[in-house]
């Protein structure tokens, strides 16, 4: 069967191929010294994570979602001239290292195998794994120093790239531990024969957007978050460029508290059908949207002037954005402490594989019963290790096709 052609314009249309990336070596770099830097909240059992991930992956694969799988493609673009130069430049773009550090790491990356060198790029490079390292930096390194740092967070492919319509937004990651990702997926966008002819709609050099701050709540319709990832330049150029190539007609721009616990749109509200969303009951009344629109035709014009209303709450915004009466929030009847326990485990993250059918962790059982009293069937999945990161299922998962509503 030939696979699906790429492409979405909404988070609930039946999902037909998704992009994971299965957690490895990177993990175990992880230790109570560094964890706080590489943005995890603790030192992950590697084993038992990738039992859970394995899980997940599988019930998708039974709901007949293909799962590709990140470190796969990266070892076949590898293959390509272009795309290894690109990556192997990018991992030893560093100011650390120094000219004499930069050019010995760059000898030895170059002459891995591809597969080896996928994995070298994803679990970083330490300085006792660099044979004839040589400069000052070498030297005053210490042995568990890396010269090219892992990327645990690479788990969550949500992050560094988003497709709206059939156009892919290769992200700016905000925070200096995942801005080499989108090196990484904008290489394997470029050259994967699987995306020949797809049409980047962002790049990494722009201002700061991440996909976890990105919701197709409806076809034409976006949602944007701007908060500690995404700045508000950042959802003005994706906003500017929808515009213009014609992929929605209205964004949403929604403020969200700039802290670790609401770090992106998605970890306060996810979609669960074509007019319903499960949110973080704290914000439901006091979530505020500014609507930003432009009358133009489709070109490929970054300059375009917007028309920016607001604010004006989030679910009346959303609801005639999206042209119904109302968005449906899902009623939670979640205490504040339990709805903050819940809140912090991802209970609101995630992942609709169709309309009214979604993934979500285990663990916040009020949240999920609350779902499936509501007619929203959850398909549950373990995350005591997974959750580390602070992720849920569509933290986890980059859609890359889903079917039309």
């Amino acid at each position: 069967m030939d696979p699906a052609p790429p492409g979405a314009t909404s988070e609930v249309g039946r999902l037909r191929t998704v992009l994971l990336h299965r957690p490895g070596a990177e993990l175990r770099r992880l230790t109570p010294r560094n964890n706080d830097q590489l943005l995890f909240d603790g030192v992950p059992w590697v084993r038992r994570a990738q039992d859970e991930h394995d899980a997940f992956a599988a019930e998708l694969t039974a709901r007949g979602v293909e799962v590709l799988y990140l470190d796969r493609l990266l070892a076949e673009v590898l293959t390509v001239p272009d795309a290894r130069a690109e990556l192997v430049a990018a991992a030893v773009d560093d100011p650390r290292l120094g000219a004499t550090l930069k050019r010995t790491a760059t000898a030895h990356l170059a002459d891995l195998a591809p597969a080896d060198l996928a994995g070298t790029l994803i679990a970083g490079l330490a300085h006792d794994e660099l044979p004839g390292g040589r400069g000052l930096s070498y030297e005053l390194m210490t042995r568990g120093d890396f010269v090219v740092p892992p990327l645990p967070n690479l788990l969550f492919t949500r992050d560094s790239s988003v497709w709206v319509g059939d156009e892919v937004a290769v992200t700016s990651l905000a925070m200096p531990a995942r801005a080499r990702e989108s090196s990484i997926t904008a290489a394997v966008y470029a050259h994967h024969p699987r995306f020949a002819g797809t049409r980047q709609l962002y790049e990494a050099s722009l201002e700061h957007l991440e996909g976890g701050d990105v919701l197709l709540l409806a076809p034409g319709v976006v949602a944007v978050g701007v908060g500690e990832r995404t700045t508000p330049g950042g959802a003005e150029r994706l906003a500017r460029r929808v515009f213009a190539r014609g992929l929605a007609h209205t964004v949403l721009v929604v403020p969200i508290a700039q802290q670790r616990a609401t770090m992106h749109l998605d970890t306060i509200a996810t979609m669960v059908d074509v007019d319903a969303l499960v949110m973080y009951p704290a914000v439901a009344d006091s979530l505020v949207a500014w609507t930003v629109t432009a009358e133009v035709e489709p070109d490929d014009d970054d300059t375009t002037d917007l028309t920016v209303r607001g604010p004006a709450p989030f679910l009346s915004a959303a609801a005639a954005a999206m042209g119904i009466d109302r968005l449906r929030v899902i009623d939670t009847g979640l205490d504040p402490v339990t709805a903050e326990r819940e809140q912090w485990d991802d209970g609101n993250n995630t992942l609709a594989l169709a309309p009214r059918l979604t993934v979500a962790y285990e663990r916040n059982t009020v949240t999920n019963a609350a779902l499936e009293a509501a007619g929203i069937e959850v398909v549950r999945i373990a995350g005591s290790e997974l959750g580390s990161g602070r992720g849920g299922p569509r933290c986890m998962s980059c859609p890359i096709s889903r079917a039309a509503l």
